[in-house]
């Protein structure tokens, strides 16, 4: 088996890395703006659907297209990559001293299957201040996060008290679901994953 990531997220490239599996990196170009309302929660997988239908080449045996959107949603508004600093303070200013949930949708395709799923993680961030919400967009610049965060940042080391649900999930990758889904495939295709 040979993954096909389609994504420029330095993080699910990173984390599909750790999980040993091979792959490459694949370029596709889709418009994500979605014309018809969704509720928040199918948002993440509608777009990883999206991004699938957009890869044209005709897959290989053994070739399994993965592609994803992460989405932070907070009181059921949809919190995208912010466009400016006081965006990004705006939505963590939202997310102080709540609960918010992160959705990533993910599909698979094959030469002759696609699959696809959502994994939701429940986060919690105590309250912060003026003072770490400007430090961190200072020196973390998180303009190419949802939801104006990193996880695994500064941030989340200081910020996040509990999650509950997959830590990855939160980066961008579901792995553990990922891994599963992808043993699923194989099996259908009578191979084995060990």
């Amino acid at each position: 088996m040979h993954l096909l990531l389609a994504s420029k997220s330095p993080r699910r490239r990173e984390l599909l890395a750790q999980m040993g599996l091979p792959f490459s990196i694949v370029d596709i170009d889709v418009d994500e703006h979605l014309s018809t309302p969704l509720p928040a929660s199918q948002v993440a997988e509608s777009l990883a659907l999206r991004k699938a239908g957009g890869y044209r080449p005709a897959l290989d045996e053994g070739q399994v297209l993965v592609t994803a959107d992460t989405v932070v949603v907070h009181q059921e508004q949809v919190l995208g990559k912010p466009h400016s600093r006081q965006e990004a303070a705006d939505m963590l200013q939202s997310l102080s001293g709540c609960a918010h949930q992160v959705y990533t949708g993910v599909c698979l395709r094959s030469s002759s299957r696609t699959v696809s799923f959502t994994e939701c993680t429940q986060v919690h961030f105590r309250p912060l201040s003026m003072q770490e919400i400007d430090y961190y967009i200072t020196h973390y610049r998180p303009f190419d996060k949802a939801g104006s965060y990193g996880i695994q940042e500064w941030i989340g080391m200081v910020g996040i008290e509990r999650i509950e649900g997959c830590f990855y999930n939160v980066m961008g990758l579901p792995v553990s679901r990922l891994y599963r889904e992808l043993q699923g495939l194989i099996h259908a295709h009578g191979a084995l994953v060990h």
